[in-house]
């Protein structure tokens, strides 16, 4: 009986002694930094609702910036979505160009192109919304990374920690 409870202290000891070694190893360790993540989910056709928010996300990245935290914020758009990705009007099809966004339309692609180029925004396109409207791959704006379901790829995002925001 005594051999266990030498045994057993002993290994209380070890673990004690490993537990005291890994705080102060980690304690060394320089901290990583936090990440701010966001998803915007754009599955609408509405260019005031874009409009509003790109604001936001240039609100949002500016923010990050001033305060020098790192962030990796992404637009993906899907459905309705795909009209402001590209300069095709889509006739023949329910995203279909209306005469208050063709006059939008430059200056909202324009605006994310910047968000893109000088913020590092990422901006991701659904290919079963592309590939259902047969629109070719060279339609779409330069820059627009393409993932295969939007849906999917928000809920990837949302599982790596992302905050989810879509604009009403």
């Amino acid at each position: 009986m005594k051999a266990f409870f030498r045994l057993t202290a002993f290994s209380v000891v070890l673990l004690l002694a490993g537990t005291v070694l890994a705080a102060e190893g980690a304690a060394g360790a320089p901290a990583e930094e936090p990440v701010a993540k966001v998803v915007w989910h754009v599955d609408f056709a509405d260019p005031r609702r874009l409009s509003a928010m790109i604001q936001n996300v240039n609100n949002m990245v500016t923010t990050y910036q001033n305060q020098l935290e790192d962030y990796d914020v992404r637009i993906v758009f899907l459905a309705g979505g795909i009209r402001f990705v590209t300069q095709n009007p889509l006739k023949g099809t329910p995203f279909v160009e209306d005469p208050e966004f063709k006059k939008r339309r430059p200056d909202l692609i324009l605006r994310l192109q910047q968000l893109r180029e000088m913020h590092g925004v990422k901006l991701e396109l659904c290919e079963i919304t592309r590939e259902a409207l047969n629109l070719a791959k060279e339609k779409i704006i330069p820059g627009v990374t393409p993932v295969r379901s939007g849906v999917v790829r928000i809920a990837e995002l949302q599982h790596q920690g992302f905050a989810y925001l879509k604009i009403e």
